[in-house]
């Protein structure tokens, strides 16, 4: 079903990756890019990955979407997990990107039913693993 706003469809692959990142946590995050007319996966993190090897696989001047499975300890020390998703536009992206990223964004996320916090990052520092832990809490 294509974004009535973009005209972007989402990939099966894509719903497939996230269902089995949320029912069953074998990734430890998801980066989908929009090519042609619609939204594909572009790379998956084994579970064994960190923050920054997350961090790492978003392009430097390239938009992206993304999905973090990011654990946690609490202060009563118990162990929790919060999905996020990740809206990654940096500056250095060309506008164009920018603008069908940002008119696709709502439709692409009501697709993954199951995330906690949703973030908009522009800029590696707003992605820190101190935001993480500041938004899963």
């Amino acid at each position: 079903m294509a974004n009535s706003a973009s005209g972007i469809a989402v990939s099966d692959e894509c719903k497939l990756k996230f269902m089995e990142l949320k029912a069953k946590r074998n990734y430890r995050y998801i980066v989908f890019k929009i090519e042609g007319q619609q939204v594909v996966v572009d790379k998956v993190g084994e579970q064994g990955e960190t923050h920054q090897d997350f961090s790492n696989s978003l392009p430097s001047n390239e938009c992206r979407y993304a999905v973090f499975d990011y654990d946690y300890t609490t202060d009563e020390n118990v162990q929790k997990s919060k999905i996020f998703f990740v809206a990654w536009s940096p500056e250095t992206a060309r506008v164009r990107s920018k603008m069908l990223y940002a008119s696709s964004k709502d439709r692409f996320r009501r697709e993954f039913d199951g995330v906690q916090v949703e973030l908009q990052a522009t800029d590696p520092s707003e992605m820190s693993l101190d935001t993480f832990i500041g938004r899963a809490r």
